[in-house]
């Protein structure tokens, strides 16, 4: 059996970083971790080739090889896969799909003609999918009944497969699942409550295979709370230290977790010695009647300013996610969250309004109460809110839009990422000193003359940046990249505006509709 594994196109996201990516020669953030799983579970008897097209097309070649088209994707992937899926229909090729956008929306995948649905997680329902193929079944839907597998049984990913060069970080999984209840969040409703781990063992073998590849630099932890289960974790990281040392600390780690982290100093301690940098923090909103409403207990239990200090400055860069337009949230809530990071100092903050995803608590909740009103379209981080808020959503667009401009304003942004790295702890350990490579150096050198020349914040760059060299030297690695990130929002931050501002037209124009069709009835 000859595999086609294909993922698809993500649009323009927070998360695309373009413009830093061209900086290091690179063409995407991260790999498709689920697909390369995929092919590790399926018989190693098939052969396999992957084409990540946010790297490449499909050629026709390859179209022509494939038995079968096998693709995986998240709902932000949708309007590509939908596409891909008639591409590889047209060729008469046999078509499976999975991932959490077909989990979660399986009927528009049916709709799309798919042969196989392969939902839930993969180490329960491939197998069912093999032996269908094996019975000679032209079509099947495959599902785990509410089970969750053993991840101690996943194989390796077969990271051999990528196109590694395109790559800027690798990617790597411990655990599924999260302990907490945020109504908005999809995890728990695919992964569950339960955090499962797989063995120290078993990931340190994973981060060896890429060793052996040839991989030296990033590896993103993709689990969406790596702490999750803190006992487990602690248990791989005090073996990852040693694997770490050994090895002469060929991985830099980044990941998430729950803001819980900063209660336990063990922990903290730990992931710095594994040689951790960056941990993505889900903030959501600093008003605390919006956390608790939507759940989010975990963000009140202590001072978010100071649990967020706390891990600064031990030396966890934190990257903070928040979100706009929850119920019964008050006027200002943006300029809220804008006036939040820039006390923090956080210099990265996702943001986006509040999206009802499938089958979550929010979503369940809205749609009893009728307020769900666009089950169908895309979710992205600049489509309006897909149901209706309890203020205007004009109101909360707006805001978002003013907001966001102001995060990532150029004077704003450099003088936050100024203060905050002025008290970043240190890291904690040094890896053996290597010359840069040249496209490193070729970087660095375009920073410096976009960002010190070029821009007219340039006295201001120079001025922070000798400032971070002589008052905190062992951070000016990150410092530098951190500045260099200004690259994507500048052009990002334009694309939230004009999206935004279209569909708020298009929204006032369907509204005033709605009103003339209302006055020509009571006519």
């Amino acid at each position: 059996m000859r595999a086609l594994l294909v993922y698809p196109l993500f649009p323009k996201t927070f998360w695309s970083y373009d413009k830093i990516l061209e900086l290091v020669n690179r063409k995407v953030l991260l790999p498709p971790l689920g697909l390369i799983t995929v092919a590790a579970i399926l018989p190693q008897t098939w052969e396999f080739k992957l084409v990540d097209r946010n790297i490449r097309p499909v050629t026709e070649a390859e179209w022509e090889w494939a038995d079968i088209v096998i693709f995986s994707a998240m709902i932000v992937q949708k309007a590509d896969i939908l596409s891909q899926i008639q591409e590889a229909k047209q060729r008469g090729k046999k078509v499976a799909v999975g991932g959490p956008y077909p989990t979660s929306m399986p009927e528009e995948m049916e709709e799309a003609g798919v042969d196989y649905l392969i939902l839930d997680e993969g180490e329960i329902t491939l197998p069912m999918f093999v032996e269908a193929l094996e019975r000679g079944e032209p079509s099947g839907k495959f599902t785990a009944n509410g089970d969750k597998p053993d991840v101690t049984t996943t194989p390796i990913p077969r990271y051999d497969l990528l196109e590694m060069a395109a790559y800027d970080s690798m990617s790597v999984q411990f655990s599924r699942g999260c302990p907490f209840q945020c109504e908005f969040c999809d995890i728990i409703v695919l992964y569950g409550r339960k955090p499962r781990t797989k063995t120290p063992t078993q990931l340190l073998a994973e981060l060896e295979a890429l060793y052996n590849l040839g991989w030296r630099g990033g590896v993103f932890m993709v689990d969406d709370n790596f702490i999750g289960n803190k006992r487990n974790v602690k248990l791989l990281l005090r073996e990852l230290k040693q694997w770490q040392a050994d090895h002469q600390y060929p991985f830099r780690f980044d990941t998430e977790a729950s803001l819980d982290l900063a209660e336990d100093d063990e922990l903290i301690d730990l992931m710095l010695e594994c040689n951790f940098a960056a941990v993505f923090m889900g903030i959501e909103t600093p008003d605390a009647d919006s956390l608790a409403l939507t759940k989010k207990f975990q963000n009140t239990r202590s001072p978010l300013l100071e649990s967020i200090d706390k891990v600064t400055r031990s030396g966890l860069r934190v990257i903070a996610g928040f979100i706009i337009g929850f119920d019964n949230e008050k006027p200002g809530a943006g300029q809220r969250i804008v006036e939040f990071a820039e006390i923090t100092g956080i210099p990265t903050t996702t943001f986006a309004m509040l999206q009802a995803l499938p089958n979550t608590a929010l979503w369940h909740r809205l749609e009893k109460e009728g307020r769900l009103i666009d089950k169908d379209g895309n979710i992205n981080q600049t489509t309006l809110m897909n149901f209706v808020p309890t203020r205007p959503v004009e109101e909360i667009a707006r805001e978002y839009v003013s907001a966001f401009r102001q995060l990532y304003d150029p004077v704003q942004y450099l003088n936050r990422v100024y203060r905050y790295f002025l008290k970043l702890g240190a890291p904690r350990v040094k890896p053996p000193f290597k010359l840069p490579e040249w496209v490193v150096l070729k970087a660095l050198l375009l920073v410096f003359w976009r960002q010190g020349i070029k821009r007219e914040t340039r006295w201001l760059f120079w001025h922070h940046l000798i400032h971070i060299l002589i008052k905190n030297p062992a951070v000016v690695e990150q410092y530098v990249t951190v500045c260099a990130h200004n690259e994507h929002f500048l052009e990002y931050r334009e694309i939230v505006k004009n999206q935004i501002e279209a569909q708020l037209a298009e929204y006032e124009r369907m509204k005033q509709g709605r009103v003339c069709d209302r006055e020509k009835l009571a006519a």
